[in-house]
């Protein structure tokens, strides 16, 4: 696993330069032309707004990732929609995302702003395995093609239907995940969606979604682990897991299920989904 060194910065975008960086950042990650892409103008308004426009930058001075999210009112309550976050391949998986939604979590407690809000698309392992089992968020709300047909070839084939979770930061939930920094074992559910196919296939393939375990307290839903790599390797199957995963998560989370964990595996990881997770938390 990569390791992200300590000299690592992490602070706020303060001149023109930063700005650009973030904007040559956002388009080598998501595509060159990228037409979703965050001005250098709305990255400085936002600050001035509330918002958290910040960068981390390595002992070079480099800029290696970025998080950037606007504060404002949903349903009577002053919270954060954090909008983008991005880190550079080659310090993946060493823990600088966590790190950068460790600060922005931190700068708006400070502000005494205890909701934040993002979205992230279920197919993605590595989005889910952060979200929930190391900030502890908790996922209610699942949006169909929330931003229309994407031109980022990270998106481009099979929509953009989100997750939007919300992470209840100083909550006991949260504390706990944190400190602990290991999500809970998914355990033996049943299955919602499986995989199906001999282990042998290059990819794994969705089984029939089962719609009817709604007397259950708990259910399993599978992905394929790497979506990037099935998406370049076979675009049609992409779509088929993208169809099942979408019935079954329109479903049970429209009968008051809630996503509360997701565990990673070889080939296929999975999703838990539980009745009244807040409550017990």
């Amino acid at each position: 696993m990569t390791r992200v060194s300590q000299s690592v910065t992490i602070r706020p975008f303060s001149s023109v330069e930063d700005y650009r960086a973030c904007v040559d950042l956002q388009e080598a990650t998501w595509g060159a032309g990228f037409s979703e892409r965050v001005s250098p103008a709305i990255l400085k308004v936002s600050q001035i707004l509330g918002g958290v426009a910040a960068g981390a930058y390595d002992e070079t001075g480099a800029l290696v990732g970025f998080v950037f999210g606007l504060t404002g009112v949903r349903d009577g309550e002053t919270v954060h929609w954090s909008d983008m976050l991005a880190v550079r391949p080659e310090v993946r998986d060493g823990g600088l995302g966590r790190r950068l939604k460790m600060y922005q979590r931190d700068e708006l407690l400070s502000r005494g702003i205890t909701t934040m809000y993002w979205t992230f698309d279920p197919l993605q392992s590595r989005n889910a395995y952060l979200n929930l089992a190391k900030l502890g968020v908790l996922i209610r709300e699942y949006r169909t093609n929330m931003y229309g047909e994407s031109d980022s070839p990270l998106h481009r084939g099979i929509g953009t239907d989100r997750f939007v979770p919300v992470w209840l930061m100083d909550s006991e939930r949260v504390r706990r995940r944190l400190d602990r920094d290991e999500a809970s074992p998914v355990g033996d559910a049943p299955s919602a969606l499986a995989a199906r196919g001999d282990t042998t296939l290059r990819h794994p393939e969705p089984g029939l979604p089962d719609l009817d375990l709604l007397g259950n307290d708990a259910i399993r839903v599978a992905i394929p682990s790497d979506i990037g790599k099935l998406m370049a390797d076979d675009m049609s199957l992409a779509v088929a897991w993208r169809d099942a995963t979408r019935a079954v998560f329109v479903r049970y989370l429209d009968e008051g299920f809630e996503v509360t964990d997701f565990q990673r595996g070889g080939r296929v990881s999975a999703y838990l989904l539980t009745r009244g997770a807040e409550a017990r938390s």
